[in-house]
């Protein structure tokens, strides 16, 4: 049984070690990576599950073939050109990952390596260039609208165009994350595409501009035009229920007035039977002579109703010119007012609104003034009670300390007389004891002689005795009298520092009372200032609501009287009204010039009142003759202040050095009598003439002059 027990231990033995070993090396892979195992053989082994992995003879490795992301940003400058050289920004993320293909883990780790192989870093340096090239081909078959809108179509493109050939990896997908236009602003205008697509950008922006101004101005023109066929109808509808009321007007007129033609005539009618009855009757006297009279008569009267009637009608018919233009003007003002009175209706209704959201806004601020307010008196209130009920216990506490202390110091002072007294009673006990002993002593020592006197010291000893005891007790009733005295005035302190504390709090409580009932009264008052200015904008508003309401009622009522007139009332009441116009512009324009006239006469007033005014007379020619010397005496002053020359020149004279009269004077005297000779001179020859021919004084004169001149 021992061999077969120890082959059984040797074979347990063997497979522990078999699974120990096999646990030892055997690698499992997790998912996302390749295991690349270099054995003997001149291929590596490419796993992606797991195997066994022994030292010395083995070497592995693990390889990432999970997917990673690369993305491709081509913004402002650098976006991407399409077809139409419109740039776009775009954003594109491509999937990448090592193909789960042993051929293509093989290929990659020997072109890459294993560490390297799923690096983001290497990754885009491997395929950045790749993509952005295929974004910009594909970009460039693509107009920028057909890319935007046709996404899914340009990332297949992407896809066809970047292929499967990865060198061992492989895309999975790519995803636009962001496209959009380049904004102008980016884009060089100096690159001829960039300049292009500007171009086709502001192009297409301006036309939708123009469309979307079309747009909305046909709208705008439609309601306008609405607005003005509604109108148009409105006054259609008006002027037919004006010409309606006038046409029954006028008929009323015309049968009244037929009527009266008609009364007239048969009055007429009757008088004129009875006037040829009586002249038929006065006929028999002198019927030639009346029908003369009556046939002049009645040729004038019809001269006169001839020329009367044709005046009237060119009166009337300038009159009626003047009415229709005052007319226009008058109802275009009218139709002024009209659209005045309307915009004032509406500023009263936005002030009625501005004021009811004031009182709104009014009354919250009113209200959190009031909690605020109350909360502020409430928190004093507290603060003021607190603070007093701290400030009389602290005084109450501190007077019943020292209450207590006094009693304290009086029990002692009470208890230490009667310790005194009773001290004093007992040595006064113990002395008159002493006493007596040492009488008795004496009286054993001498019976006979001294028994008097021991007697006598008996008496005294027990008087001293009894002295004593009055004296202590005399001292027990003054301590137990300072005792009670003590306790007395503790006893007042206490009642007196719990009165001034009653009376403390008492005061404190008043005060904070009258505090709030200060701080409820200012909240009163404020609340009232508030209600007040609240009615005070209220009653403004509604002054304002009936001032603009009674304008308007009255313009309403106007118009309807007016379209209730008849022409030739109509007529004159526009004539009333034009007349009204001129007054007051008369009136403001005699103002004006008033006002102008005024304020002229202050500014000449001002500009005259320093001014030196010589009145003299004359005829036309000495003023012409005096306005001549003045515009002479002004264009020397002028030259002379304009010229260098001049002023150098005559330095010494306008100094008041030198006289000019005498120096012309001199200059002259060496020309003689002569006027025509100095008519004829010029300057040069009446020089030469006065150097040669003058006087030491006038060659001197002259000599100063010219060297003036020079300098």
């Amino acid at each position: 049984m021992t061999p077969i027990y120890i082959a059984i231990g040797l074979l347990a033995f063997f497979l522990l070690v078999l699974f120990a070993l096999f646990a030892k090396f055997y690698r499992k892979v997790e998912q996302g990576y390749a295991l690349i195992v270099n054995t003997l053989r001149a291929e590596p082994d490419v796993t992606f599950t797991g195997r066994m992995v022994y030292p010395i003879i083995h070497k592995a490795e693990l390889m990432e073939i999970s997917v990673k992301t690369i993305e491709i940003d081509r913004s402002g400058q650098q976006g991407l050109i399409c077809k139409d050289n419109i740039r776009a920004d775009i954003k594109v993320k491509f999937f990448v990952r090592v193909n789960n293909i042993a051929g293509d883990v093989l290929k990659v780790a020997q072109s890459i390596g294993c560490a390297r192989a799923s690096n983001q870093e290497t990754m885009e340096e491997l395929f950045s260039a790749k993509f952005s090239e295929a974004l910009k081909s594909v970009g460039k078959q693509m107009e920028f609208v057909e890319l935007y809108q046709d996404r899914a179509h340009f990332r297949e493109r992407i896809l066809r165009a970047i292929g499967d050939d990865l060198s061992g990896y492989r895309l999975d997908d790519a995803a636009i994350d962001y496209l959009e236009q380049t904004p102008i602003g980016k884009l060089d205008s100096n690159n001829i595409l960039d300049a292009q697509g500007i171009k086709k950008i502001t192009e297409l922006t301006a036309t939708e501009h123009v469309r979307t101004n079309e747009l909305r101005r046909n709208e705008e023109m439609q309601i306008k035009k609405k607005d003005v066929e509604t109108q148009e109808a409105l006054l259609e509808l008006a002027r037919q229920q004006a010409d309606a009321t006038a046409r029954q007007a006028r008929e009323v007129a015309s049968v009244q007035a037929r009527e009266a033609a008609e009364t007239a005539k048969v009055q007429a009618e009757e008088k004129t039977k009875s006037e040829l009855a009586r002249l038929q009757g006065e006929q028999l006297v002198s019927v030639q002579q009346e029908n003369v009279h009556r046939e002049r008569e009645v040729a004038e009267n019809n001269r006169k109703r001839a020329v009367g009637v044709e005046e009237e009608k060119v009166i009337r018919a300038r009159e009626l010119e003047v009415v229709d233009r005052e007319k226009e003007v008058t109802l275009q003002r009218i139709e002024k007012d009209k659209a005045v009175e309307i915009q004032k209706k509406a500023i009263a209704d936005v002030i009625r609104e501005r004021i009811v959201v004031e009182r709104t806004v009014a009354e919250q601020e009113e209200a959190i003034k009031d909690v605020r307010v109350m909360a502020e008196a409430d928190r004093t209130k507290k603060s003021t009670i607190t603070l007093a009920e701290g400030q009389a216990e602290e005084k109450l506490v501190m007077e019943v300390k020292a209450a207590e202390a006094q009693e304290r110091r009086a029990r002692h002072k009470a208890t230490e007389e009667l310790t005194l007294s009773e001290a004093k009673l007992k040595v006064a006990e113990r002395d008159a004891e002493g006493k007596k002993r040492e009488a008795e002593g004496m009286e054993a020592l001498s019976a006979a002689p001294g028994l008097a006197n021991a007697k006598v010291l008996l008496a005294n000893a027990d008087a001293r005795e009894k002295q004593g005891m009055v004296d202590a007790k005399v001292e027990l009733a003054k301590a137990d009298a300072l005792l009670k005295t003590g306790q007395a005035q503790a006893s007042v302190v206490e009642a007196d520092g719990l009165a001034q504390a009653v009376g403390l709090r008492a005061k404190l409580d008043a005060e904070a009372q009258g505090k709030e009932k200060l701080g409820l009264a200012d909240v009163a008052v404020r609340s009232a200032d508030a209600d007040a200015a609240l009615k005070a904008g209220q009653a403004d508003a509604q002054v304002v609501e009936a001032k603009f309401n009674a304008e308007a009622k009255g313009l309403r009522e106007k118009f309807e009287a007016m379209k209730a007139m008849g022409p030739e009332t109509r007529a004159h009441e526009e004539y009333r009204m034009r007349l009204e116009m001129a007054h007051v512009e008369t009136l403001k324009g005699i103002d004006a010039q008033t006002h102008i006239a005024k304020e002229q006469a202050e500014v000449l007033g001002v500009a005259l009142s320093k001014a030196n005014i010589d009145i003299v007379g004359g005829q036309g020619d000495y003023f012409e003759r005096f306005v001549n010397a003045i515009s002479v005496g002004k264009n020397i002053d002028g030259t002379i202040a304009k010229s260098n020359t001049l002023k150098v020149a005559f330095k010494d004279q306008l100094s008041g050095e030198r006289d000019v009269v005498n120096d012309v004077r001199s200059l002259l005297g060496a020309l003689g009598d002569s006027a025509g000779e100095l008519q004829n001179l010029s300057v040069s020859t009446l020089l030469a003439k006065v150097m040669k021919d003058g006087n030491e004084d006038q060659k001197a004169a002259l000599q100063t002059l010219v060297q003036t001149l020079r300098k």
